[in-house]
């Protein structure tokens, strides 16, 4: 449902899945990725890039997230889930020397936001659609009016 959303929207939109099975279906505008290793496709994305994790398994889901939150570059890390996993992911990731309290800071779990209580999931996909589209927006515009670095060699 989520990349059915984002694929309405002017941007491109890339889904990594470790399950052939879960690319199915996909709509025609969205790319698909089959990896066993999703934390490294996290490495090699563009600057600027946000990052929503949804996937089968709270372990893949932490190791992902993980990775996304050590780019200081990330315009969006979201999580979907309960406050619950979010708590737990928050202790493994401090205790295991992963990151640091800032970086955990920067994660919007669960995804979607909190204003509207539906569960359904294309109500889910459709806010946290309009949030990544808003996080994506926003570092744009801060990126574009960071003063120009220079370099002297």
């Amino acid at each position: 449902a989520l990349a059915a959303s984002l694929a309405l929207l002017p941007i491109h939109v890339e889904v990594v899945e470790t399950r052939a099975d879960a690319l199915e279906g996909m709509p025609e505008t969205v790319e698909t990725r089959l990896t066993p290793m999703p934390e490294a496709v996290v490495r090699e994305a563009r600057a600027g890039s946000a990052f929503a994790i949804l996937t089968h398994d709270h372990a893949l889901d932490f190791l992902i997230v993980a990775e996304a939150l050590k780019r200081d570059d990330a315009a969006y890390v979201g999580m979907i889930g309960s406050k619950t996993k979010k708590a737990t992911f928050k202790n493994w990731f401090l205790k295991s020397d992963e990151g640091s309290e800032a970086q955990f800071n920067r994660l919007v779990s669960p995804i979607g936001g909190n204003a509207v209580k539906d569960k359904r999931p294309p109500v889910i996909a459709a806010l946290a659609a309009a949030e990544i589209m808003t996080a994506l927006v926003s570092h744009a515009v801060q990126a574009s009016a960071a003063p120009a670095k220079a370099m002297a060699g």
